[in-house]
């Protein structure tokens, strides 16, 4: 079966997000609790403030699936909805048919870490 992973709504008042982190790679067999990718979501255009309210998350497997197509880069912005990873519960199956549904993972509110995009360019 063909799962996707789409960017769901984390927090009302959100756009998008920009991808942190990726922790997988094209073709990886990813076991539950693995963790997916990390994204910061910036509320600065819903809120007037001095410091910028942006939010960074976690996403992590509740399934074992193998990524099979991953469409983004880190720095990359998303909007909501834009389909950001495919994946497959077997190896060879073909990539160019209909998704079952969503891929099931967990959301976290995480704290910025050296490995992320977001303040490591300019």
């Amino acid at each position: 079966m063909l799962y996707e992973f789409k960017l769901p709504v984390i927090v009302p008042q959100m756009s998008g997000a920009t991808i942190e982190c990726l922790y997988g790679a094209r073709d990886d067999s990813l076991r539950l609790g693995s963790k997916l990718m990390d994204l910061s979501v910036d509320l600065s255009s819903a809120f007037a403030q001095e410091c910028p309210p942006v939010s960074f998350y976690r996403l992590v497997l509740r399934e074992t699936v193998y990524l099979r197509k991953i469409d983004v880069v880190p720095g990359q912005h998303c909007a909501l909805g834009d389909r950001i990873a495919l994946f497959s519960t077997d190896p060879s199956e073909p990539i160019d048919q209909e998704t079952t549904r969503q891929v099931r993972c967990t959301i976290a509110g995480i704290i910025h870490h050296d490995g992320m995009w977001t303040g490591s360019h300019s």
